[in-house]
């Protein structure tokens, strides 16, 4: 087996470890960004260039007073604008299907399915921009350069297509790994850096919008293709895992490891391991500390408004608004509706997380006593029918309706595709469903995650996720056999501390040292762990 001495040291307690957490050099780095050009000063440099051209030319023809020729400069300049512009904002004249079309890269290569392959240079901007804030990442293709931990990896990926996610794949590349990708959530693929991905050579089958039979196809065609058998699984919510199991089970017989992020990913993992089906070893990444405290947490309490206003630009203040589930995606969501004015409820069936609710000020309910009153009802308990038909036909009119989990399982949507309620596409992802008397209640994204499927989520807590993932398949790849049984693990504390390191240099945070003496008092090693794994953050 292969040494990976730059990322790891030695095996401690029948985990790798990190041998040292040095960050004074990223700091000089990561303080010294260069300067990007955002999407917004872009296309305002686009457009004043093309103005400005477009004038001078136009003033040219005014003075030789040739009309037909000043005709003829106003047709092309109006079709090269509408051309650009639809290839960026995807025009919906184009209803043909993605596997309908024939697209190649420039390099030649067809083995994609996307939207848009002209898309690709505004992909690639956004790319850029994630990049700024995802300096774990970047830190770890840097250290790349010379040791290649993922030489031989085949990692297939089914998780949200975003321009953080690109990021992430480019890092796995740049360790050495071959992937190949499909979307976890039929709304959230970022169409255009869809066709960056695909631009550089990177198998992607996604586009915003997929059908049912789409999303399962696109799972498909990344799994089976002749002459490549992923040896990794780098899952969100468990979809590719289940795939896998159910159509092409021999192929876990060269897979080393999953690597899941999700709530509802881990849980059928928990549920296959308990039932003796799990057949190799799987990284529960989603319990992790860097996971579970910052993207469910810091992500969620951003996003949440983000979505909400860019689909029904609500307004929050004196709003009524119940939050089923007071877990880290919960609390961020309550938190930040509190912080706009809004009244919360909670709803709850863990004890202890109630308690918390209502500690943190806000009234616990059960849903059947406030679902008559309120604005608006947000799910994130990564269960089912958490919002059943009954709840639907009891809501006021106008209720907004929406999910925060990443399963669409919370809310019953399927009980409203029936003969007496009509259906009314408002925009995008926004939709009146209207009952026999009138009443209307807008539900988002038809009960798919919000935030992803509507709008977008804070670059920066996502590095923390993807480095953490990338960090846990380096981990279970390079782990001699029999390190790992056929269970569910969690990262180690060590490497939950390194993700975080990486991370503090951004805010030019410098941490204080323990002495000798005071290491010695608590009864731990200088460089770390510093809490036990039982410890609760």
């Amino acid at each position: 087996m292969r040494k990976v001495r730059s990322f790891f040291g030695p095996s401690v307690r029948g985990q790798y470890v990190i041998e040292q957490i040095q960050f004074a050099d990223q700091k000089q780095e990561f303080n010294k960004r260069p300067t990007k050009i955002g999407r917004r000063s872009l296309s305002r440099s686009i457009s004043q260039s093309s103005t400005d051209s477009y004038s001078s030319e136009l003033m040219g023809m005014s003075n030789q007073n040739n009309g037909k020729q000043m005709v003829e400069i106003v047709w092309k300049k109006m079709k090269l604008f509408i051309e650009t512009a639809a290839s960026y904002t995807d025009s919906s004249d184009d209803e043909t299907s993605p596997r309908d079309k024939q697209q190649k890269n420039s390099k030649g290569s067809s083995d994609f399915c996307i939207k848009n392959i002209k898309q690709a240079d505004f992909g690639r901007r956004e790319i850029e921009i994630a990049e700024q804030e995802m300096p774990a990442l970047m830190a770890l293709r840097k250290r790349a350069q010379g040791e290649k931990p993922l030489a031989g990896a085949k990692i297939v990926g089914c998780t949200h297509i975003t321009a953080q996610t690109a990021v992430l794949m480019e890092t796995l590349a740049a360790l050495g790994a071959q992937c190949r990708w499909a979307a976890c959530n039929i709304y959230s693929t970022q169409n255009e850096v869809a066709a960056a991905l695909a631009e550089n050579g990177y198998p992607v089958f996604a586009w915003k919008g997929e059908s049912e039979d789409d999303f399962w196809w696109c799972i498909d065609r990344c799994v089976n293709v002749e002459g490549w058998q992923p040896n990794m699984i780098l899952d969100d919510g468990g979809d590719l895992t289940h795939w896998i199991y159910k159509k092409y089970p021999n192929m876990f017989k060269k897979i080393k490891g999953i690597v899941e992020e999700s709530v509802t990913g881990v849980h059928r993992l928990y549920q296959l391991s308990k039932a003796g089906k799990l057949c190799v070893p799987a990284m529960n990444v989603n319990d992790s500390v860097t996971k579970q405290k910052f993207d469910n947490l810091y992500c969620c309490r951003e996003s949440i408004l983000d979505g909400l206003k860019r689909t029904t630009d609500v307004m929050f203040g004196g709003k009524q608004v119940v939050v089923c589930g007071y877990g880290e995606v919960g609390k961020g969501c309550c938190a930040a509706l509190k912080a706009m004015g809004s009244i919360v409820y909670v709803t709850e069936i863990d004890p202890i997380c109630a308690l918390q609710a209502c500690m943190d000020g806000f009234r616990l309910v059960k849903l059947n006593e406030v679902i008559r009153q309120v604005d608006i009802v947000i799910t994130c308990t990564g269960n089912k029918n958490v919002v059943t038909r009954e709840h639907l036909d009891r809501m006021k009119n106008g209720c907004i309706v929406c999910n925060m989990g990443h399963s669409n399982t919370e809310i019953d949507v399927a009980s409203l595709r029936t003969p007496e309620l009509t259906w009314e596409r408002v925009r995008s992802q926004v939709d009146h469903v209207i009952w026999p008397d009138g009443k209307r209640i807008v539900l988002l994204a038809e009960g798919r995650l919000l935030n992803l499927s509507c709008s977008t989520v804070p670059t920066f807590v996502l590095s923390i996720t993807a480095t953490t993932q990338a960090l846990a398949m380096i981990e279970l790849y390079n782990a001699p056999e029999g390190r790992y049984k056929q269970d569910v693990y969690l990262l180690p504390k060590k490497m939950d501390e390194y993700v975080a390191s990486l991370h503090l240099p951004t805010f030019d945070a410098h941490l204080t040292e323990l002495s000798d003496e005071q290491a010695k008092y608590l009864g731990l090693n200088k460089n770390g762990p510093f809490k036990p794994n039982y410890y609760r953050y």
